[in-house]
């Protein structure tokens, strides 16, 4: 796997066991399932990548460093809640850093195996969402991906921006760099300013008429 991707896969895996955790506390969750939520939101969509371009088995269990992280995360959050809460919508913020460090970091390891830069930028993007998709379903709501501001769209742009300069043999760290930055400012700015995908009408309710035209 080139460089700089194993050290974004070890931040990310850190960075999204944050968020794993701080939901874990906010649901006040014990001191095991705070750690839990930390490492399955952590390393949900590494796993799903390695089994999909058949790295097996999957890095977090050939690497203790992966769990190590997870579990620091996790006890940091934990011990030091206050601090983490200071930051404005922490999970989010912690979750827009790993979304992009995994879907630039996910999308060069596909692309180190060999796959079509289509489908390595889809297991990017795979790879971004796995962990807080895994987390929201641990607590019980629907997540992150299918109903809030730009999430895995975000990570897609973050994923073809790798892809891109792949193909145009630029320099893996700058492209790396400028991939998360891209999906991690589009997440950020999706939550501030609200910017989101249609969302489907509620059940029994008609569309809003287009702009111009009388509702029936």
């Amino acid at each position: 796997m080139p460089l700089p991707f194993p050290f974004l896969d070890l931040f990310g895996t850190f960075v999204f066991a944050l968020s794993g955790a701080t939901a874990g506390v906010r649901r006040r969750l014990d001191l095991f399932g705070v750690l839990v939520l930390a490492f399955a939101a952590a390393s949900a969509g590494g796993i799903a990548r390695d089994l999909l371009i058949g790295a097996v088995p999957p890095a977090v269990f050939r690497d203790w460093r992966y769990l190590a992280a997870a579990l620091l995360a996790g006890l940091i959050t934990f011990y030091r809640y206050p601090l983490i809460e200071r930051l404005k919508h922490p999970v989010q913020l912690f979750d827009g850093a790993g979304l992009g460090l995994f879907a630039v970091a996910g999308t060069g390891k596909a692309l180190a195996y060999g796959l079509d830069p289509v489908m390595a930028a889809l297991i990017g993007m795979l790879t971004g969402i796995g962990g807080g998709m895994t987390r929201d379903l641990l607590l019980a709501q629907v997540p992150s991906v299918l109903r809030s501001e730009l999430y895995a769209v975000a990570a897609l742009a973050g994923a073809l921006v790798v892809v891109g300069g792949d193909q145009l043999h630029l320099p893996e760290a700058v492209m790396a760099a400028a991939g998360a930055a891209l999906c991690f400012g589009l997440r950020v700015m999706a939550i501030y300013r609200g910017w989101r995908l249609p969302i489907a009408p509620a059940a029994g309710q008609p569309e809003a008429p287009a702009k111009g035209e009388r509702p029936q």
